[in-house]
């Protein structure tokens, strides 16, 4: 019998939180990303639209070069759209801002300074209208919501891996900004350890007060995170929905045969399809529909 995954969109209870929940935080207006090679130009983006709302978590999944970390990063400022627009809180971006903190893979961490200073360095450059005493303040508080405080004259060399993709977390979290883009935030976690910081993240009560857009290869990690899941292939947007919608099949909408091949989207990433490399497709092991599974060398 092949597997279901039931999944329960969060229930709004106040009026207030409805109407929160019913506006823009970002929109993305027809963008197109093009970068200039030695062998031409090459187009990342290709015409997306896209708008997320306000405390909504939004992941974006797909093949490596699909366009994805682009994207977020038209979102971030740190990438300028070629054509189109993109509005983060009302407001054109176009550049970084502290409205909007970044997480990534390879957790960004100055190696010289101690776990305290990288956070405080962070907080002193972006919030202007605070005190010392005060920002010291928020600088512990965000160590102990990760559970670092005991560990904040460390330097980032001492660390696991897992302790210093929490300095990552809690350096943004410590500006407050109210859109939070994570770039393969765990990518670089080994599995147990992915999975303990992937549950202590979405825990956080903070975590839950946020804009989130996430990018990720772990189609497990989208569904078990994500209000939203927007699927990416070679720059284009070509499937989104919520994690109860996407899986009820493996719709690679917009692509042929051939190249549905290379992957399969469904929720259950562990199990392969019973003939993953044939001409015919096989069984999705969520829905036992036909699908085009993974081929061996992706296993």
């Amino acid at each position: 019998m092949a597997n279901t995954i039931t999944m329960e969109a969060p229930v709004l209870k106040t009026v207030k939180e409805v109407q929160i929940r019913n506006s823009h935080s970002i929109e993305i207006d027809n963008v197109t990303v093009s970068f200039k090679t030695s062998k031409g130009v090459y187009t990342a983006v290709k015409d997306i639209s896209l708008t997320v709302k306000k405390g909504e978590i939004v992941a974006l999944i797909g093949h490596s070069g699909c366009g994805k970390s682009t994207l977020m990063g038209t979102i971030s400022g740190m990438v300028k759209p070629t054509q189109g627009t993109v509005t983060a809180n009302d407001a054109t971006v176009t550049g970084p801002g502290p409205d909007r903190g970044i997480v990534f893979q390879n957790y960004s961490l100055l190696p010289w300074l101690s776990v305290y200073r990288n956070i405080y360095e962070a907080v002193d450059s972006a919030i202007k209208n605070k005190s010392a005493t005060e920002k010291k303040e928020l600088v512990e508080a965000n160590l102990k919501m990760v559970k670092l405080w005991e560990h904040k004259d460390k330097l980032p060399g001492h660390l696991s891996g897992g302790m210093k993709q929490r300095v990552a977390i809690a350096r943004a979290f410590a500006i407050n900004p109210s859109i939070l883009l994570l770039d393969e935030p765990f990518g670089a976690l080994d599995p147990i350890t992915r999975t303990r910081v992937r549950d202590d993240f979405k825990n956080l009560e903070e975590f839950k007060r946020k804009t989130i857009v996430l990018v990720t290869h772990d189609v497990q990690e989208a569904f078990e995170l994500a209000d939203r899941i927007c699927l990416m292939d070679k720059g284009k947007l070509i499937q989104t929905g919520t994690p109860a919608e996407t899986s009820t099949g493996c719709r690679n909408r917009g692509t042929t045969q051939r190249r549905s091949r290379r992957q399969c989207w469904c929720p259950s990433p562990r199990r392969r399809p019973t003939r993953p490399n044939t001409s015919a497709p096989s069984r999705c092991p969520t829905t036992a529909r036909p699908c085009w599974g993974r081929t061996p060398a992706a296993w």
